[in-house]
């Protein structure tokens, strides 16, 4: 399986002449996410985590809601790319052939090959859960994610996507090259080991557009923290689907967009 990064030589302009060296980048390859012999999905991915990403992706696409759905997962490399082959319960055949698109997805794509302009806007299930967090917690769960970015730290050109709980701080990182892909490989790590995707947050490296809310609600996760700013239809959607959506996370500071009772004292604000 290729690595997750590799070093590669480059001359750096320092001090008014060149130096060489060598700098760790990521590394990008195609993914192929097949169903059942057909290929739903390729997408350019940092080659990590490929079981995560796997039912990540099938999850949020809203193609399964357990493990139990998929029959069948296999990781295989081949000379292009990597394949995920997947075999689901022969029950979600049709909701898979209602479903079923070709895509090709760059790096920063995250609807490419959708077909309809509805089903690129399309509301969530709205969530109701009862939680509230201390505006600490929240300036905690953000803190803990750089920490953890260990490809990161290597290469300063990955995106992070984390699952903060208020019991166990946080649980997992994945990371990326593309944000919705970090986002789907954390969906399918929650989804593996069992965590409860409603006790905790969301928390991000990157900025929130509608889909990174669609693929929040489809885990259940009713608040999402991020380092950047949110697009005005990732707050339309979050409004609809019942999710806080907190952005602009950056020390001691962030802005509260939706759904304020779940921070404590930002309802009485408003």
């Amino acid at each position: 399986m290729p690595d997750a990064s590799l070093g590669v030589a480059r001359l750096s302009w320092r001090g008014g002449a060149f130096e060489a060296g060598q700098r760790i980048i990521p590394t990008e390859v195609p993914i192929a996410i097949t169903y059942g012999g057909s290929t739903q999905a390729v997408m350019m991915a940092t080659p990590s985590d490929l079981e995560d990403f796997a039912v990540g992706f099938t999850v949020t696409e809203g193609l399964i809601q357990s493990t139990s759905d998929i029959r069948s997962l296999e990781v295989i490399e081949e000379d292009e790319g990597v394949e995920l082959r997947m075999w689901l319960a022969p029950e979600l055949a049709d909701a898979y052939s209602r479903r079923r698109r070709l895509l090709a997805g760059p790096t920063g794509c995250g609807l490419c090959g959708i077909e309809s302009l509805t089903e690129a806007v399309r509301t969530p299930p709205s969530l109701s859960v009862q939680v509230q967090y201390q505006p600490a917690e929240i300036i905690a769960a953000m803190a803990s994610l750089g920490p953890a970015q260990a490809l990161n730290q290597q290469t300063r050109a990955t995106h992070a996507a984390g699952f903060w709980t208020r019991s166990g701080g946080l649980l997992a990182v994945r990371e990326d090259v593309g944000r919705h892909n970090a986002l789907d490989k954390l969906a399918g790590h929650v989804l593996r080991t069992g965590a409860d995707a409603s006790d905790g947050i969301i928390v991000l490296t990157s900025r929130v557009s509608v889909e990174m809310v669609q693929k929040a609600a489809m885990m259940g996760t009713p608040v999402i923290a991020a380092v950047s700013a949110p697009t005005a239809l990732a707050v339309r959607t979050a409004e609809a689907a019942g999710i806080t959506l907190i952005a602009v996370a950056r020390g001691e500071e962030f802005e509260l967009f939706t759904h304020p009772d779940r921070v404590a004292g930002a309802a009485l604000t408003v």
